[in-house]
């Protein structure tokens, strides 16, 4: 018959966070301002959007470099180009869901044109 055995060493569940992935969330979170800040009012919103997804690749890109330099492996350029893909709609989410609605948007850019 079977037998199901229970290994008591190895851990069931485990929570972990890798420091480079919350640096990109945190940087993805606050990124709609920067494009804000960089930029005027009379900015067309495709220029800003592609701003923001310039922005976006490169935190992605350069997170990755830096958590490689930091574990001492190779650089996974898929990864960071996956990534970028929720790390895009994470800042296109924040800038409708939090900055927009309550007018923090419109004061990064009275910062962005000296007002």
């Amino acid at each position: 018959m079977f037998e199901l055995l229970a290994v008591a060493a190895a851990p069931v569940v485990t929570f972990s966070l890798d420091p480079s992935l919350v640096i990109q969330l945190v940087l993805s979170t606050v990124m709609p301002l920067l494009v804000g800040i960089v930029t005027d009012r009379v900015t067309s919103g495709a220029v800003k959007a592609w701003l923001l997804a310039a922005f976006t690749l490169a935190t992605s890109v350069l997170t990755g470099i830096g958590d490689a330099i930091a574990s001492g492996t190779s650089f996974d350029l898929g990864l960071a180009l996956i990534l970028f893909i929720p790390a895009f709609v994470v800042s296109v989410s924040t800038y409708y869901g939090l900055w927009k609605p309550t007018g923090i948007a419109v004061k990064a850019q009275d910062v962005g044109s000296n007002k």
